[in-house]
């Protein structure tokens, strides 16, 4: 079930990269801003992250290290990822309903025999998702897709560098899958859609995240972010664009409260456009790449 909210990265941030090391890493430069109140005060710092990195990749930086011995707070999209008894009540929760149409009914008839055979790669009938609900069969399903492990997340990092300090939370576990929940069927059945056709991440993909992750290059993030199933409008808008118009204002309310956040979320939720650095310049912070 760790790997299944892991799965959010499909829509919310970069997917994870696998075990190996991978060869050619750069130089770490993760982007990282500096924040501004208005009234010039300093007010925190964003940081964008990724789901887990290569053995021995290094991503600290010196600006980084500083932000995290001078912010009063951490905030991530969800803690206690490794909580996994309350990750699988949650998500049994509220995956389940009663009278479903079969699950290869719930996708287009092209992708019906693509459907078997990642049902097959799993170990799945199709009768084990005849009462799951369509977003939690592709969040599911997309685990089979995503090779990595956790282990080496950035999130879970930061974490632990915090020890006694607060970290607080944007939406957490529960709120994550309900974003999923509260799709219309019509956008859930995309999501399968798009899970089913797109059902395998490469080593040299999962590398190439990571150099672009490592290299701060954010407008090749912001490129990879328009394929997929984020190419979709209507999920594009659910699962991208609509958080982070809420996370900003929420990002806005903490500001105000005068403690300095570092906000670590996925790097997705930092590319152009209506990323979190230009939602809070158009309100009126100032918002400076750290390098």
């Amino acid at each position: 079930m760790i790997r299944a909210l892991a799965a959010f990265a499909i829509a919310a941030a970069l997917a994870a990269c696998g075990r190996d090391p991978a060869p050619d890493l750069p130089a770490p430069t993760p982007a990282l801003w500096s924040v501004t109140a208005p009234d010039g005060r300093p007010a925190g710092w964003l940081f964008g992250t990724i789901h887990a990195l290569p053995d021995g990749a290094n991503w600290r930086t010196s600006g980084i290290e500083k932000a995290i011995v001078d912010a009063d707070l951490l905030v991530v999209e969800a803690k206690g990822l490794d909580d996994s008894r309350k990750l699988s009540a949650t998500f049994t929760r509220l995956s389940h309903s009663d009278g479903l149409p079969p699950l290869s009914e719930r996708v287009a008839p092209a992708l019906r025999e693509r459907l078997r055979s990642l049902l097959a790669k799993g170990g799945y009938r199709e009768a084990d998702f005849k009462a799951t609900e369509t977003w939690a069969a592709a969040i599911t399903l997309a685990q089979l897709a995503d090779d990595s492990i956790g282990e080496n997340g950035v999130d879970r990092a930061l974490i632990k560098d915090f020890g006694a300090r607060p970290v607080e939370e944007l939406e957490g576990i529960e709120g994550q899958f309900a974003i999923f929940d509260t799709l219309p069927e019509a956008d859930q059945r995309d999501l399968l859609g798009a899970v089913v056709e797109d059902d395998t991440m490469d080593a040299e993909d999962s590398a190439k995240l990571a150099r672009l992750w490592l290299a701060g290059d954010m407008d090749a993030i912001a490129k990879e972010g328009d394929e997929g199933m984020l190419a979709d409008p209507d999920l594009r808008e659910a699962l991208l664009v609509r958080r982070n118009k809420a996370w900003a204002a929420k990002l806005e309310a903490l500001f105000a409260s005068g403690r300095k956040p570092l906000v670590a979320v996925g790097a997705a939720h930092m590319a152009p456009p209506s990323g979190l650095p230009e939602l809070l310049t158009a309100r009126g912070y100032t918002v400076r790449r750290v390098r």
